[in-house]
This record gives structure tokens, C-alpha cells and sequence, in this order.
């Protein structure tokens, strides 16, 4: 009989399907780059999500966020991942979570794997601390702004990174808090020079979106690995 898992399970087999149907996965970020990894994850039978975020679906999310339309304007992300998610698949056991992750948050979870697609370093090496304290496996997003060339994104161990000035940050402090070599994605495309009076840097969500991906295609990967 056809269902919605149809095709997965004729790539995958039964048994890793069912790896996937039993994993719980905790994203924090649900934008640009979070939100095409938890759509991805939603797609391929991960059976428990836990989603993190504090911020509002703004106008000038609609580019590049999954989650951004028009009818989820002033929206909280978390709570339109939630939607999402079960229209996409209502079986899957979603945690929505309304917060800012720093140093300060304290979580009675223990998810199979995470995935930081977080914008602010601080929130970051505070989530890699979590994860290295909790002995919970996690992958990270570097930056996806100023980038044009999906050709150009990579996974590799943070120590082997190159071209990403946000890398090269992480990588420092990482060192500096004594949180070992772990898994990222990022581009080795020199990133474009920000031509505008705007705060935030541009950005598009061909290749905001395929950061996302290659973050839960390396999850999936993972907790389907023999």
C-alpha cells in the first residue's frame, strides 16, 4: 500500500526507516537555514522534533525562511514550524520551543542529534557546550549570507574550514573553551562585499536553503549509518 513514506522506503529499506521513525532531532533556529532542515526532516519520517526559536516571521524573512508567508506575518517561527509540520505530517511528535538558547538555558531533553542553524555566536558555542555536556551529536551551521554559489558548500570538522569569516570565529572559540572538533557546513565562496546601509547582510535562498539540507541530509545520514 502507497503512503507518504512510500519512496523513502524504497531508497532506505524498513529498517532505517523505521531508525528515522524513532529519532528525535532538536533544531535551534528556525529561519533561513533551520527551517529548510526541519522541512527536510519532516519529509523523511524523523518521528520526534524539537524546534527552538524566540523571533516573529517578519516581511523580510518571505525571501528566504520556509516558514515566512504572507499569512505567517508577526507569527512566532516556532509556532509556524509546528504548523507546517503537521500538515506535513501530523504523526510526527513536535516540541515547540519559544526561547532565546544562551548559557542560561536549561533543557530536561535529551534528543539523538542537533542541528544549530543559530545566527549569534554567543548562542552558539553556548548550544555546543550543551551538546558537549549532555554527550548529545550535533552539527553546525556556518554563515550562509553573502554567499551565490550553492556549488560551494561543504561539510567538514570545524578545524578544517577556510573562507568563512564566521568559521573563523567559531573556530577560535571553540579552542578557547576547550569544545573539541565537530562537524559544520559552510561555503568556501569568498563571501560578497555588503553594498548596502542595512544592518543585516543579503542573502538567497538557493543557497540558504541547501545549507538547511545538507544539514539534515547529514543527520539523516547519521542515524541511518550501519
Amino acid at each position: 500500500m502507497s503512503d507518504q513514506l512510500t519512496r523513502l522506503r524504497a531508497l532506505i529499506g524498513d529498517e532505517k526507516l523505521m531508525r528515522l521513525q524513532n529519532a528525535t532531532v532538536m533544531v535551534v533556529g528556525c529561519g533561513a537555514v533551520g527551517s529548510f532542515a526541519i522541512e527536510a526532516l519532516a519529509r523523511c519520517g524523523i518521528g520526534n522534533l524539537i524546534l527552538i526559536d524566540f523571533d516573529c516571521v517578519e516581511e523580510s524573512n518571505i525571501n528566504r525562511q520556509i516558514f515566512a508567508l504572507h499569512s505567517t506575518l508577526a507569527h512566532k517561527k516556532v509556532a509556524a514550524a509546528r504548523e507546517r509540520v503537521a500538515d506535513i505530517n501530523p504523526d510526527i511528535n513536535v516540541i515547540a520551543l519559544d526561547i532565546f538558547f544562551d548559557e542560561n538555558t536549561t533543557l530536561d531533553i535529551q534528543p539523538d542529534f542537533v542541528i544549530d542553524a543559530i545566527d549569534t555566536v554567543g548562542s552558539k558555542i553556548a548550544l555546543y557546550d550543551w551538546c558537549r555536556k549532555n554527550n548529545v551529536p550535533f552539527i553546525s551551521s556556518m554563515g550562509a549570507a553573502r554567499k551565490t554559489d550553492p556549488s560551494k558548500i561543504k561539510v567538514s570538522k570545524i578545524s578544517k574550514t577556510f573562507a568563512c569569516p564566521l568559521a573563523a570565529r567559531i573556530r577560535k572559540l571553540a579552542r578557547d573553551n576547550h569544545l573539541g572538533d565537530f562537524p559544520v557546513v559552510f561555503s568556501t565562496e569568498t563571501p560578497t562585499p555588503h553594498t548596502t546601509k542595512e544592518k543585516n547582510f543579503g542573502s538567497i535562498i538557493t543557497v540558504t536553503g541547501t545549507f538547511g539540507l545538507t544539514l539534515a541530509n547529514y543527520v539523516i545520514g547519521q542515524i541511518c549509518a550501519d
